[in-house]
């Protein structure tokens, strides 16, 4: 019998500041949560990270001269063990040569696991999954600071659900940027705010990476597909800001054709009337 041993690796993500020369210790965590059926072993590798086309798909096999840092890391304990409803902290050092470029380097540390038994029930536990934690280190030193907001999109009419809000921002220089993107939509009828909703921010953050333009999509879902917003996107990256404010118009295709069908024949009861009242005029 085969299954899944699920478990979870944070932070997602780590924004670190380097000088060369420099040696820096940091953690990442492996959690094995309750109820998984055995201990969990897990083993480490450290690989190079990118991303490939504007859709940011990632990239862990490509070495360039932004991922130079997968050869200055080390991981402690690379191999080990966590039981069920615990965690481990794998610890890692960053040792940053003199000569290293300012700039931003890229890495990812994988996780995974080998096929082994769960304790005590004696089931084949197999893990197929792979999860990683990316480090954004950004190198002191004469760093290049270029980029902009090549789009800020959102529609004026939508024929079906959700509503794509779009953006496109390019980054030139030699380190990565952090774009913010903010969206509110509220009811042309109503003055309640219907995203974000009560305790949240509607914000989010999002890396762009040296060298790129990162194409990105936002959806507004939850709402009726038969409305008008007021929908406004704000997007804050490097010192400029891009405000799009919209109303959108959302009209599904089935009430469309009804429209369109409803007005048609009311213009030809209107016409045929005019017609036969004129015919009765010439008539008399």
């Amino acid at each position: 019998m085969e299954d899944l041993n699920v478990f979870t690796v944070t932070p997602m993500s780590q924004m670190i500041e380097l000088k060369p020369g420099e040696t820096y210790k940091g953690s990442i965590t492996v959690v094995n949560p309750d109820g998984a059926k055995g201990d969990f072993s897990y083993k480490t590798e450290i690989s190079a990270y990118g991303v490939v086309g504007e859709g940011y798909d990632a990239d862990l096999a490509t070495s360039t001269e932004h991922t130079q840092i997968t050869k200055w890391i080390t991981i402690e304990n690379p191999t080990g063990k966590v039981k069920p409803n615990d965690s481990v902290k794998i610890n890692f050092t960053i040792k940053v040569p003199e000569t290293a470029p300012a700039g931003g380097q890229y890495a990812a540390i994988l996780v995974s696991s080998a096929e082994n038994s769960a304790s005590g029930e004696g089931l084949a536990v197999k893990n197929v999954f792979e999860m990683a934690s990316l480090i954004y280190a950004g190198i002191a030193g004469e760093t290049e600071r270029k980029g902009e907001i090549i789009k800020n999109t959102v529609p004026g009419f939508v024929t079906s659900m959700p509503i794509e809000i779009g953006a496109e921002l390019k980054n030139e220089g030699n380190v990565h940027e952090i774009a913010k993107v903010a969206l509110e939509v509220k009811s042309v009828f109503s003055p309640a705010t219907i995203y974000p909703t009560e305790g949240e921010s509607g914000i989010i953050e999002e890396v762009i990476m040296p060298d790129t333009t990162r194409s990105m999509g936002r959806n507004i879902e939850g709402i009726s597909p038969l409305g008008i917003y007021d929908v406004t996107q704000t997007i804050t990256y490097m010192g400029e800001v891009s405000t799009n404010h919209r109303i959108v118009i959302a009209c599904p295709i089935w009430f469309l054709v009804i429209f369109i069908l409803t007005v048609s024949a009311i213009i030809f009861s209107i016409v045929k009337s005019v017609k036969k009242y004129r015919h009765k005029k010439e008539v008399f």
